[in-house]
């Protein structure tokens, strides 16, 4: 049998399922899932192997128009998704009507690449509603083909994974066939705390927020970690640590047992907090931080 390997893509508005869906093909929590908007930032490869195929899956960031340099960056990586799909999975809601850049849209609808399009949630919604859905996008994106799902409920998503194989092109694998992602350890460590940090702070905080692991020593039976967190004013340093570094120590807490289950090992994890200021505006600080490739 032929082996077919190929890259998926998967776009959308933020918050609509995106990650959720990347986990449940790969089986391993690559991205952050929380209930915050604009929780993905870079590209994340997950790769799903068999005997005779390797689906290579892009999980990318939510669709915005952007308000600074960073989410400019993050736009980026969403416009390389076009470039390089044999597949584009563009997913929705029950109760989304259109995509907040019409540009993107646009790409969508005139693409020459396979679109999947999935509604997503539809454990929250009525048959009715489903229906009408389903009509609206089948009117708005007729080059599409429509599955309706439920990422977190794992329902239909297994069809989604077949349509995919089948519609794959023959081609050797990208990866080697144990890989399950592109991403260097250090590169978990960083999303595994900056979630951490998106559940136990409100408002601007997590979204001025870098992460930077700066050791990563893996000895047999324990990664001894040490991580900076980013910020870009003093006073969200003090909110960050908190009262006598109580809020530090909670994350640091919450991240070490994620990071054991992923890793399967004991974890040490030492976290210190820097002002880098106004970093998401800095053309040189996005490069560092792998956003900025121009």
């Amino acid at each position: 049998m032929a082996h077919k390997a190929g890259f998926v893509n998967i776009i959308g508005n933020p918050n609509v399922g995106k990650s959720t869906l990347m986990n449940a093909f790969v089986g391993e929590r690559l991205s952050i899932i929380t209930s915050k908007a604009q929780t993905t930032r870079h590209r994340i490869l997950g790769i799903v192997n068999g005997d005779d195929f390797q689906v290579v899956l892009s999980d990318t960031p939510g669709i915005i128009k952007p308000a600074y340099q960073l989410q400019s960056s993050m736009m980026d990586f969403v416009k390389t998704a076009f470039e390089d799909a044999d597949i584009l999975i563009y997913m929705v809601e029950i109760g989304e009507k259109e995509l907040k850049d019409e540009a993107f849209f646009n790409k969508i609808v005139h693409t020459k690449i396979p679109v999947l399009l999935l509604l997503n949630k539809i454990d929250t919604s009525t048959q009715e509603q489903l229906e009408a859905q389903v009509q609206h996008w089948q009117e708005k994106v007729p080059n599409a083909e429509i599955y309706p799902i439920s990422a977190l409920k794992n329902f239909n998503v297994q069809n989604v994974f077949n349509r995919i194989l089948e519609i794959l092109p023959e081609s050797p694998p990208y990866y080697p066939k144990d890989a399950l992602t592109d991403k260097p350890e250090r590169f978990f460590v960083n999303e595994t705390i900056r979630e951490k940090i998106l559940l136990n702070y409100d408002k601007e905080i997590p979204y001025a927020v870098e992460i930077e692991t700066e050791e990563f020593i893996e000895d047999d039976n324990i990664i001894r970690i040490r991580a900076v967190i980013m910020v870009e004013r003093d006073t969200q340093k003090g909110i960050i640590i908190g009262h006598k570094g109580s809020a530090l120590k909670k994350v640091g807490i919450q991240a070490r047992e994620d990071l054991e289950k992923f890793f399967g090992k004991q974890i040490h994890i030492e976290m210190f907090v820097k002002v880098n200021k106004d970093w998401r505006s800095n053309n040189y600080q996005l490069r560092r931080f792998g956003y900025n490739n121009k």
